[in-house]
């Protein structure tokens, strides 16, 4: 595209255009680009140029045609962005340095790139959107001339970046185009057999059914021009991607598939388009299930459209989508369609933007640029559901979501609160599958906290950085508080003065900011609490003689209580600390029980004679503990039993009937060996002790039924 030509197609819809200004970033382009050769052997400054043609294509203003042909300056030649304040001014200079990629990471690896990068692209559309609109133009053409590219995993990588990243992208931004070509090229180089073989078939189908598509335009013009409604009908045959997407979603052959061809049908108004939707259900028959309507629900990117799969002329199976000239605008071009750019300030509140926001809630959430780029993936690259607050407004979600994410979508506050949900009226699990049209009415608690457990079954990027932030946090604090106890320990125990100022040159040496990350680490067990007052006291002797009564051991706690939890009374443990049961030998109240503190995991309660204990384990990383007694523990435990039984009628029901006798409940239930004449069963049930589980030890013996007992 010449300079000339550039600047007629610009001003032929926007005919304010700074002529001199765009002229300037055209001749600048080509002269810092000089002689330098993109990998097909064209001048480098020939994709600039194409990136603002196709800017020009999505109609933006005449900033973003600039940045277009400036986007590639700041990053591969010796321009800086002070340069391009100075000649274009500041607003193109924020614009180019958004879309600029970050320097300097070539000691980290492809992935961090990657995140880095995307994290940065995020932070500089949240405040111009213009800036991903270069972007995907930038990413567009580099696809269109990806084949030229000669490293086979180069163009598999850049592929696969684009699937992953740029595709959704686009699609919550509604360019659908853009979208639908980029989902092509991609799919050529990742899958290039199927795309081949689909673009194959598709062109023996192009060639025997392009008078079929004519015949059935023709009759769907009859129709509706019957019926009194004006209107313009299209016909296409689906690109490969979406075909073979689709045979993977229904596990269906290409020649299984039935609605290959699509039919758009462009009206006037909004009450149009349900005429013409009345007409086609009138004159064909409809597929059952296969009706969408998007414009009482929009899809996120503000699309709108009906959908309706029919039996149609010639007994042909066709989609047909039916749309307004306005909505048909918006789903070409998307936000740009809207001319939203041209204002100034941050972003608005159009539904367009709702997930840029849930983005840059996602950045706050997250500890570093690859989990920020994990949840956003997500957050993106999911179908959705439709669901409704008890007022009536409506929250987009990605397909399988929870009452959990729905809470999160509405505030970060309400999902942490979160205890139970109401749907459709009735009370369900927060694990709970979201449907299309489900009213969710959210239940919180004021004190309430996010569960760990939660991360297991939330789908959107957003829930899952909340829930690890908090997690995260609450780990750091609880192993802080353990190694801080564990240093005061061993202390008392070198006949040393505990201080925490003697620490300063353990920050030092282990390279900790904080001392409170000092104490997290030991806490941990990433150092032991000998290694740090090895560096933090040198000469043991000079402290030896000091008052050895200033700190005294922590003896005996009550672990920190957890919301809605009763607390564990163990002799040993420090207030809050991460503490679990080992699964291995599932201690109870009234055994013999020692504290394994675990990388990671903060201290493992085990029993003292458990058979999974290494015996290399660091004796420093050893815990005396005790139950303590004549406490009114509430707390259930698990014991676990193995039981080997008659396989009778009602044997089964014999040995749950004895457990609930003893107010125990059975919670875990398998199945390891079975005969015509005997099962044996590994059982675990809730108990508040040792004693307890011997009880009901003794009452399963006394039943006929049960051959043999044995707590595991």
């Amino acid at each position: 595209m010449s300079q000339s030509e550039l600047i007629e197609r610009l001003k032929a819809y926007d005919p304010t255009i700074d002529e001199d200004l765009l002229n300037k970033a055209f001749a600048f382009s080509i002269k810092v680009h000089g002689a330098q050769l993109r990998e097909s052997g064209d001048p480098y400054f020939s994709h600039p140029i194409e990136v603002a043609s196709i800017l020009i294509d999505m109609k933006l203003d005449c900033y973003s045609v600039i940045t277009g042909l400036l986007h590639d300056t700041v990053e591969d030649t010796v321009v800086t962005l002070e340069e391009i304040e100075t000649l274009f001014g500041a607003e193109i200079a924020r614009l180019v340095n958004g879309v600029t990629k970050l320097s300097k990471l070539e000691l980290q690896s492809e992935e961090t790139r990657q995140a880095e990068n995307f994290r940065k692209l995020v932070i500089a559309m949240s405040s111009d959107i213009r800036v991903l609109l270069v972007k995907l133009a930038d990413r567009l053409h580099n696809m269109r001339t990806l084949h030229h590219v000669i490293a086979p995993e180069k163009r598999r990588r850049i592929a696969r970046e684009t699937m992953e990243i740029y595709v959704p992208l686009a699609e919550r931004m509604g360019i659908q185009g853009i979208k639908n070509e980029l989902e092509d090229l991609g799919f050529s180089v990742l899958n290039p057999e199927m795309h081949e073989s689909i673009k194959g078939r598709l062109g023996f189908l192009h060639k025997s059914s392009e008078s079929t598509i004519d015949t059935i335009i023709t009759d769907l013009n009859r129709v509706t021009q019957e019926a009194g409604l004006s209107c313009l009908v299209s016909g296409r045959v689906k690109t490969p991607y979406s075909i073979w997407e689709k045979m993977q979603k229904k596990n269906v052959t290409f020649e299984q598939l039935s609605d290959i061809m699509a039919f758009r049908i462009l009206v006037d108004t909004v009450a149009d388009c349900y005429q013409a939707l009345g007409i086609m259900h009138s004159q064909y028959h409809l597929v059952p299930g296969r009706f969408k309507d998007y414009i009482s629900t929009p899809k996120a990117n503000d699309y709108r459209s009906l959908h309706t799969t029919l039996i149609g002329p010639l007994n042909h199976r066709i989609e047909v989508q039916i749309r307004t000239n306005e909505m048909h605008q918006v789903s070409e071009l998307g936000v740009a369609a809207h001319w939203e750019y041209k204002k100034s300030g941050p972003l608005r509140d159009g539904k367009q933007y709702v997930w840029l926001r849930s983005l840059l809630d996602i950045l706050d959430q997250t500890s570093g640029p690859e989990e920020f780029l994990e949840h956003t993936k997500l957050e993106m690259f999911q179908d959705q559901v439709f669901c409704f607050t008890p007022k009536g407004e409506l929250i987009p979600l990605p397909k399988d979501a929870t009452p959990v994410d729905f809470a999160y979508a509405i505030h970060s506050g309400i999902g942490d609160r979160t205890v139970g949900a109401k749907i459709n009226g009735r009370q369900m699990p927060l694990r709970t599958k979201l449907q299309n049209g489900d009213q969710v009415e959210i239940i919180t608690v004021k004190n309430q906290c996010p569960s760990p457990t939660w991360e297991r079954f939330v789908v959107t990027g957003k829930a899952r950085a909340r829930i690890r932030r908090f997690v995260r946090s609450q780990q750091r604090e609880q192993f802080g508080e353990l190694g801080k106890s564990l240093l005061q320990k061993t202390c008392v125990k070198e006949g040393l003065v505990y201080s925490e100022k003697n620490f300063s040159a353990a920050l030092k040496h282990f390279h900790y900011p904080f001392i409170a990350d000092l104490f997290a680490s030991v806490g941990e067990g990433i150092h032991t609490a000998k290694e740090v007052i090895a560096v933090a006291y040198p000469t043991k002797s000079e402290d030896k003689q000091k008052n050895k009564a200033e700190t005294k051991p922590a003896e005996s706690f009550v672990n920190a209580k957890t919301p809605g939890k009763v607390p564990v009374c163990i002799n040993g443990l420090i207030p809050g600390m991460a503490m679990h049961f080992a699964g291995c030998c599932h201690p109870l109240p009234g055994d013999k029980i020692i504290g394994v503190i675990t990388t990671g995991k903060g201290v493992t309660i085990h029993t003292h004679d458990c058979e999974g204990l290494s015996l290399s384990i660091d004796p420093d990383r050893v815990l005396d503990l005790s139950w303590q007694e004549n406490t009114d523990d509430e707390n259930l435990h698990v014991g676990r039993l193995k039981v080997i039984f008659l396989n009778k009628a009602g044997s089964l029901a014999s040995m749950t009937a004895a457990i609930s006798k003893l107010q125990s409940n059975l919670i875990n239930l398998k199945i390891t060996h079975r005969t015509a004449e005997f099962w044996d069963l590994l059982v675990d049930v809730e108990v508040k002790s040792a004693e307890h589980l011997q009880n009901i030890e003794a009452a399963l013996r006394s039943i006929p039924v049960i051959n043999y007992v044995a707590r595991i």
